[in-house]
């Protein structure tokens, strides 16, 4: 996290920073630059922060430079710690459990809730459902996170938002690299990168590649990933990039256990995953393009699309075969410039997205298919348009309005059993009124009040016990307020928000027809509401040699979900995110190179796995180190990671279910003390 640069005027969405020690009044940032922009379809980190301050409400970008120094960081919650109201445990290898504001905390499996893009590309299936894994961390320039309303030009109509995953392009980071990592559990992990530019041409491409034997019996994995971007600068003001991403991804699933078991026994796998071998297997091959056109000064026209195939094998209680086939195509023009005098800001696109799944289910025999049991033909189609406009009645003062409107359907036609086919459509229409205040060059206030509407997903429709009939659901209707500031006050970088939603019809889980199995189902009332605050701190310079400093930062996440006057649940706290999420790390850099970063991970209250709040996961206080060195002239860096050094035994994540007991197996073990090192070579 850092200030916003101070930014200059001249041509649409791109900003660069002023030289260092330039003044800039008190107004909010333009979206006009000085200077061509290193890539038109891909801004650069600074830029991507502007734009993130063009919007009324608390939006995080993450550069790479706070996670590649990681060793051993495989999942989300690796790059997303320091990100507060983002919950992100891992499970299990490379898989993690993601809520932002609440988003999905039913869910257990895959993602419901936040929409995932990969350079701008949506990751997740048209109708919403995605996989974390397909992300590699090795492979992105920066993460920008777009909380709920604040990723309306995303096409994100979620509690949640978005969070885009942005990879280099071959004008970021020309030459190549080669990095290999290794440690406990039998993590090895390489990667190959190269940048290249030549005239009006650039390409970039990452190939990683990673084994892990697990820390828990039956948790191993590998994969192998490429990630390719080509650019093509036609002139000044048009450029038009491809992306290709290919995954090849194969999970074993340890399961989930019992709170004694976990605590007594974490290393342990649950014996229904070992008897049927229980995995996720992953393939997937995603091809996109990107096109931006300069419309003369103050406007930009995006636009593009998307081709995603990905193919599902995932050995569980049956043995689910999916073949998913996505095409998505979006279209955004931004016009900043004047209105009656006044500087006017005007953002308008739409998008769409549609997905057809070939869904079968067999009898798991050891992990191998057996006879069919279901068979049938899903799509899903979401489509979206929104318009928002900002009007700034003076210099440093913006008043936001916009609208989305939007359909979606969702259909499932059983082959096997036609009278178990549905299908369902839903619309929507979403306001959102924000202000903004450039208190100082640095430092912003805001205010936004965003409504949201978010379409079950197919696996929220469709019950995978007992037949696989269609279960029509409301769609899960939010209104949100959201107040807060962010900026650099003296020595500190701050990022504060606070933020109540009140939802009608949350899909939630909910007791179902045979005893100890549960559905999807929409709940009453419900509210949510947090604050999130993250700061970095230039705590001291120069304090034990010329040069040296010390970096502290922290993020602190408030989350209180609740029924509203449930007639079963009353107003029990909603289930599956702790209410109190402390991190925090000090780092000591040496004008030598080395550097050397102790941190705390804490949760001082175990989150409620059920909705009838009789069982909750165990309080934690995880302590960790990190430290490195850097040879830039010779391109060399190496880093090492300990991770819960006192090896407390602890539960990272559980499933959620209505009303839990001692014998519900629900709860995944937190990984023990690992270290791992790793080291980049570039030339």
């Amino acid at each position: 996290m850092s200030a916003l640069p101070r930014a200059c005027w001249a041509a649409p969405l791109l900003v660069l920073a002023a030289p260092a020690g330039a003044q800039a009044p008190a107004e909010i940032p333009s979206v006009l630059v000085t200077a061509p922009a290193p890539s038109l379809t891909v801004p650069s980190n600074e830029q991507a922060r502007v734009r993130a301050w063009l919007s009324p409400g608390n939006n995080t970008v993450v550069p790479a430079s706070e996670f590649n120094d990681r060793a051993g960081a495989t999942t989300l919650r690796d790059v997303l710690e320091f990100v507060p109201g983002v919950f992100t445990q891992p499970k299990w290898g490379e898989d993690s459990r993601l809520s932002i504001r609440g988003s999905g905390v039913a869910r257990s499996f895959h993602l419901r809730g936040v929409r995932l893009y990969q350079d701008g590309i949506p990751v997740n299936q048209a109708d919403g459902s995605g996989d974390f894994q397909e992300l590699d961390p090795l492979t992105f320039q920066r993460v920008e996170v777009f909380r709920g309303g604040n990723a309306f030009a995303l096409g994100a109509n979620t509690l949640g938002g978005a969070i885009n995953f942005v990879t280099p392009t071959g004008r970021d980071r020309q030459g190549s690299m080669v990095r290999l990592e290794a440690g406990s559990f039998g993590l090895f992990r390489g990667q190959l990168a190269h940048g290249v530019v030549s005239g009006p041409f650039d390409g970039a491409i990452s190939i990683t590649g990673a084994r892990q034997d697990g820390y828990r019996r039956h948790s191993g994995g590998d994969s192998a990933r490429v990630n390719m971007n080509l650019g093509w600068r036609v002139n000044d003001d048009i450029e038009t990039r491809l992306f290709f991403t290919y995954n090849s991804i194969r999970q074993d699933i340890p399961g989930s256990l019992t709170r004694a078991a976990a605590l007594s026994n974490p290393r342990q796998a649950a014996a229904a995953n070992l008897a049927l071998r229980y995995a996720r297997n992953i393939e997937s091959l995603r091809i996109g393009s990107r096109t931006a056109v300069r419309l003369g000064e103050g406007g930009l026209l995006e636009f593009g699309g998307s081709y995603v195939h990905r193919r599902l094998d995932h050995p569980i209680f049956q043995v689910i075969d999916n073949r998913n086939d996505d095409v998505n195509l979006f279209a955004r023009v931004t016009l900043d410039g004047r209105l009656g005098g006044l500087r006017n800001r005007l953002v308008t696109g739409v998008n769409a997205a549609m997905g057809d799944v070939d869904n079968r289910r067999f009898v798991n025999l050891s992990g191998r298919r057996g006879a069919l049991t279901f068979s049938a033909r899903e799509q899903a189609t979401t489509l979206d348009a929104y318009v928002e406009n900002s009007l700034y009645v003076l210099d440093n003062l913006a008043l936001v309005t916009g609208i989305a409107g939007g359909q979606a359907r969702r259909e499932s036609i059983n082959r096997l059993n036609p009278a178990l086919s549905g299908s369902g459509d839903w619309s929507f229409a979403n306001p959102r009124l924000g202000v903004m205040w450039q208190a100082t060059p640095g430092l912003q206030a805001y205010g936004n009040v965003t409504w949201s509407t978010e379409p079950p997903t197919l696996s929220d429709l469709v019950s995978l016990v007992p037949l696989g009939g269609f279960s029509l659901l409301k769609p899960q209707r939010a209104t949100t307020i959201e107040l807060g500031v962010r900026g650099e006050v003296g020595p500190v970088n701050i990022e504060a928000a606070i933020w109540h939603a009140w939802l009608r019809n949350e899909i939630q889980l909910f007791q179902g027809p045979t005893p100890g199995s549960s559905f999807a189902r929409n709940a009453g009332r419900t509210l949510h509401q947090g604050a999130e605050l993250a700061a970095t701190w230039r705590a001291a310079q120069s304090l034990v040699t010329a040069q040296d400093s010390v970096l502290l930062r922290g993020a602190y996440s408030f989350s209180d979900f609740r029924f509203d006057g449930d007639p079963t649940f009353r107003d029990n706290r909603l289930p599956g995110v702790p209410r109190h999420v402390l991190r925090v790390e000090a780092r000591y850099n040496h004008p030598a190179g080395w550097w050397v970063a102790p941190n705390l991970d804490y949760v001082p209250e175990g989150l409620f796995v059920d909705n009838a709040n009789t069982t909750r996961t165990n309080s934690y206080a995880l302590m960790g180190l990190r430290a490195g060195f850097e040879l830039p002239e010779r391109g060399i860096s190496v880093f090492v990671e300990g991770r819960n050094l006192l090896d407390r035994r602890y539960i990272s994540s559980a499933s959620v279910t209505p009303v839990a007991t001692a014998s519900s197996a629900l709860f995944e073990p937190g990984f023990g003390r690992a270290v791992f090192a790793g080291t980049t070579f570039r030339f």
